[in-house]
């Protein structure tokens, strides 16, 4: 099947992650894919229109493998008046806000219509479907199988991935406490989350498979830098990785330049966790934003996102590291401005040298039908 032969055509067991916020571009996108990996799109926060101009242009690019992603948005309840005002207090407080910075109660629908933003992504048919924060109702689902596009949606936790299994998911992102960006907990609150390592979380899946005898390839995400990480996740089990802040410092990338210079400076920052920006926990550079918005009064996800939209933009576009959300994982210390093709030809070289394979025959993923029967 589309799906088979996609992953076995596979050069490089890689998958950029998907970044909303400016930083994945078509460049960038096609660069990871021409060189034999996985490029991928956040396609969240995104219109209709822009998701069909975005794969447009990346495919005049590349005719490599591409994966779009979204957000399993959960149901919201408008804010109450007194919670908003509270909340938009909170962010007047903080100093040396430019005049031109007006919050505004956020108004409903805080997000677009999944089935619309789809609409592109049916056309355009890439390898790969992913999602965040859940699953996709069973007609997404069903679509995209008719269609032959891989679905994987990430996983937290064991219950959270056996909920992805039991959807019909393709394959399942294990994303650990190290990664970068938002936590990719069912729910929004992130209740009984257990904040495990990459490490702990792939041991846990695989374990949990092995005692229900199923399979499903699974994506190591969390804290992979290099070819060395990666090689040690494949050799662990994992059928890929997926790295997001190895590819914010690449040369291709549209980060900020405020946010490429605190990643670059691996001395001088630290990676926290914060639901100041969005109402979601999300892992980024310690700032002075994260650190005065600590215990104030914030919004659901994703109205605090809506709310605090002018004073994120407003800092990227003025370079000013103190309001910008500048997510990363934890292992930003290590990462290199060079090009996307170079942090992909380093995963190749090391997984080669890993696991030796003749040219007819490339390190590869494998669908599910293909690891049972072996």
């Amino acid at each position: 099947n589309v799906m088979s032969t996609f992953l076995r055509s596979l050069r490089v067991p890689l998958i950029q992650a998907p970044m909303a916020g400016g930083i994945c571009n078509p460049k960038l996108v096609a660069a990871v894919a021409n060189a034999g990996a996985i490029g991928s799109f956040g396609f969240a926060y995104s219109k209709p229109e822009s998701i069909d101009e975005t794969l447009v242009a990346t495919r005049a690019l590349t005719s490599g493998p591409l994966n779009a992603n979204f957000f399993i948005f959960p149901e919201v309840t408008p804010p109450t008046e007194e919670d908003t005002a509270l909340a938009m207090a909170a962010l007047a407080e903080l100093p040396d806000l430019p005049a031109e910075i007006q919050f505004s109660a956020p108004n409903p629908p805080y997000f677009y219509d999944l089935h619309a933003q789809l609409e592109p992504v049916w056309r355009h048919r890439p390898a790969m479907l992913t999602f965040h924060f859940g699953v996709p109702p069973p007609d997404i689902v069903q679509h995209a199988k008719d269609l032959g596009i891989a679905l994987g949606m990430t996983a937290t936790s064991v219950a959270e991935a056996n909920a992805i299994e039991r959807a019909g998911a393709d394959f399942i992102i294990a994303q650990g406490a190290e990664a970068g960006g938002h936590r990719g907990t069912f729910d929004p609150a992130g209740h009984g989350d257990q904040w495990l390592s990459t490490d702990d979380l792939l041991t846990d899946l695989l374990r949990d498979m092995r005692a229900r005898g199923t399979s499903l390839p699974i994506i190591a995400a969390g804290g992979i830098m290099d070819g060395a990480d990666a090689s040690r996740f494949i050799r662990h089990g994992a059928a890929a990785v997926q790295m997001g802040t190895a590819f914010v410092t690449a040369l291709e990338s549209t980060a900020s330049s405020a946010h490429r210079a605190c990643l670059l400076d691996h001395n001088s920052h630290t990676a926290q966790f914060t639901r100041a920006y969005t109402g979601r926990s999300a892992q980024g550079i310690l700032n002075d934003f994260m650190r005065l918005m600590e215990y104030k009064p914030l919004l659901p996800f994703p109205v605090q996102a809506a709310l605090t939209s002018p004073l994120r933009m407003w800092a990227t576009m003025h370079g000013d590291p103190r309001y910008q959300a500048m997510y990363c994982g934890t292992g930003f210390n290590r990462c290199k401005a060079v090009p996307a093709a170079e942090i992909v030809a380093d995963i190749e070289k090391a997984l080669l040298q890993a696991v030796p394979t003749t040219p007819s025959e490339p390190v590869r993923l494998h669908t599910a039908a293909e690891q049972r029967s072996a």
